[in-house]
Parts: structure tokens; C-alpha cells; sequence
């Protein structure tokens, strides 16, 4: 099926008010003026990555909202932040602690919004009860410096363990960390949707963290939108619409799973309907508004700094890579 055909397909299986209703320009932004450019340009959808749903049911959004040049440019790397940075991205999803390191290290970038919390899951064999117990044990990643990495070492940070020395990192070299896990080579690993459905289905060890419940992760956005610093910069009424556009999938995927859902497996997403669904589902897109990003931002800079991981300070981050003024404008104008 065709992407054209499959955002039909959606937009067909959205509620008949719901799909109105996202498509439908307020009366309060007639006034807006259009984007001065009307590319945009994001990451091609990746297959799998089910907790990415929002940007992946944003074309017609970005079409209601004057886009009529939409590119999706493929990326080798799960991190984008040097693709943002770098001009060839536009905008992405990211991990918050990917995001705050990325920044760290002078990459280009501006936080924009916060999307969901609680993706991330930490399991553990016989041996990993706490956070406290990875101290002298082995931890699966796929890169050093990598999301896992960066939030393991933030939970390890949390308990007053210093990933740098007290943790025994194994990297899944042409491989999977969760197949290290699954085969008993490592103590824990940190999982993705859907691997943490997958795991506790097939009873694999045992859930030490859910992010999506277990403070203080709970209170923080796992996954940020950002966007190259120069095109927030310089075009700041396009980067308004992107916010909104985003959030507006945000808005869908909590309150209409099963159209999204649909969606993904119309776009080849191999998980199948009912697992994309049960992750959907599970995963709290529904705290936007009421959440603060830059709370988020702080508590993993403050996190990562205190290990040493990241050489600015907290305060320096958030002068440096963050704007929160479009997400407090749509806060009021998209008010549920």
C-alpha cells in the first residue's frame, strides 16, 4: 500500500468528529500567516519504533497545517540529533537523555515539546531485584554513549552508583542487546517497546523499573521533539506548526490507538496490530499539557552531570538547546 493510500486508510478509520476535528483550522489562528517555507523535513519512518507513533502519522497534519513539501530522509542512526543538527533533519523525536548529551556536546539543536513518558523498561535476571543490585554486574547496550547506556547510567546515577566504574557495559557488537539478555549472557538490560511487552509475555526475567509508573521516571517525558537550531531561528511560524502538528498526533495516538495502530501495520510494521496496539495503549501520550519539558531536561542534566558524563550544568542546557515559547502558546490554543 502506497503512503498516500495508507494516510487515507487513517484518516478514514479516525472517528468521523476526530478526523474533522484534527484537519479543521480554529477560528483563533485565522489570523496566522502561513509558513514562509513549506518544506519540512523528517526522519523516514522506522519500522518498529512504536513508540515514535506521533511522527508517524503526520502527514496530512502538516498538509492541513501549509506544508506541501513533506520529506522523509532516512537516517542509519537511532540517534538523530547530528542529522538535526547537521541540516540534513529538520525536526525528530528523541530520547530526552540522547537530547541533553547531544546538547552537551554542542550539537545544534532547540528542545521544543515533550511527548510521552514511560517507553523504557529495566530488566533484570536472578541477581537484579533494585538499581542498587547492578553495581558489579553486566548491562546489554548496543553502543556505549547510546540511549540505553545514557538512561541505565541515569537510574544508576539516581542510587549513587557511578555507571562509569561500578557497571560491566556489553555491547551487542552486529547484534541485539535483548538477544544477550534473552540468552542469559548479561544480568539486565534496559528494553524499548515492544520489547518490554514481549519479555513479560514470555516471562524473561523480571521488570526491576517501569518507566511508565515507577517515580521518579514517571514525572519526567522519555521522548522530546526538537528541531535544528538555525530553522527554529529562522523560521519561526513554521516551527509552530510542526509543534502543533506533532501534538495534535500526540492527542490521536491517546485517544485513538486503534486508527493508529491500523496505521503503522498499513505501513509494514511487522509487530502485527494487537502488539502495536497494546504498546500504544500502555504508553501515557495524554501528558503533554501537564507535564514541564524543561523539568525533564533539568533532572537528566543534572543526572548525567553529577556522573560526569556531561560537562554543563543544567542551567546551561536549557539556556543552550531549549524553547519553550510555541509549546506555551499551543498549550493555551489547543486546550482540551
Amino acid at each position: 500500500m502506497t503512503i498516500r493510500q495508507s494516510r487515507r486508510r487513517f484518516l478514514a478509520t479516525l472517528s468521523l468528529a476526530g478526523a474533522a476535528s484534527i484537519l479543521r483550522t480554529p477560528s483563533s489562528w485565522a489570523n496566522e500567516q502561513a509558513p514562509k517555507t513549506p518544506t519540512v523535513r523528517l526522519p523516514k519512518p522506522s519500522l518498529g519504533a512504536i513508540c515514535a507513533a506521533p511522527e508517524r502519522i503526520l502527514n496530512d497534519l502538516l498538509g492541513a497545517e501549509g506544508f506541501n513539501d513533506i520529506r522523509y530522509i532516512p537516517v542509519a542512526s537511532i540517534d538523530q540529533t547530528a542529522a538535526v543538527g547537521g541540516g540534513t533533519l529538520d525536526f525528530a523525536l528523541n530520547f530526552a537523555s540522547s537530547m541533553t548529551n547531544a546538547i552537551d556536546r554542542g550539537v545544534p539543536i532547540t528542545a521544543l515539546a515533550g511527548i510521552h513518558a514511560g517507553c523504557f523498561g529495566l530488566f533484570g535476571h536472578e541477581g537484579v531485584r533494585g538499581i542498587a543490585d547492578l553495581k558489579g554486574k553486566s548491562v546489554a547496550v548496543q553502543e556505549m554513549g547510546g540511549p540505553g547506556y545514557l538512561f541505565v547510567a541515569v537510574m544508576a546515577a539516581e542510587v549513587g552508583i557511578d555507571p562509569r566504574k561500578d557497571i560491566r557495559w556489553v555491547t551487542a557488537t552486529g547484534g541485539k542487546p535483548m538477544d544477550l539478555f534473552v540468552d542469559g549472557k548479561v544480568d539486565a538490560f534496559l528494553a524499548f517497546p515492544p520489547q518490554p511487552q514481549e519479555l513479560r509475555d514470555s516471562q524473561i526475567g523480571h521488570l526491576v523499573v517501569d518507566s511508565a509508573v515507577d517515580r521518579p521516571w514517571s514525572q519526567y517525558f522519555c521522548c522530546l521533539l526538537y528541531g535544528n537550531a538555525d530553522y527554529v531561528q529562522k523560521h519561526p511560524l513554521a516551527t509552530k506548526r510542526v509543534i502543533r502538528a506533532v501534538l495534535k498526533a500526540t492527542d490521536i495516538c491517546a485517544s485513538q490507538p486503534e486508527a493508529v495502530a491500523l496505521q503503522l501495520v498499513d505501513d509494514g510494521d511487522a509487530e502485527g496490530y494487537d502488539r502495536i496496539l497494546q504498546v500504544l495503549r500502555e504508553l501515557p501520550y495524554d501528558r503533554w499539557r501537564e507535564y514541564d519539558p524543561e523539568d525533564t531536561v533539568r533532572y537528566y542534566a543534572l543526572r548525567l552531570h553529577e556522573v560526569g558524563l556531561i560537562k554543563s550544568t543544567p542551567n546551561k542546557i536549557i539556556a543552550q538547546g531549549t524553547n519553550w515559547r510555541f509549546l506555551d502558546e499551543l498549550k493555551r490554543e489547543l486546550k482540551a
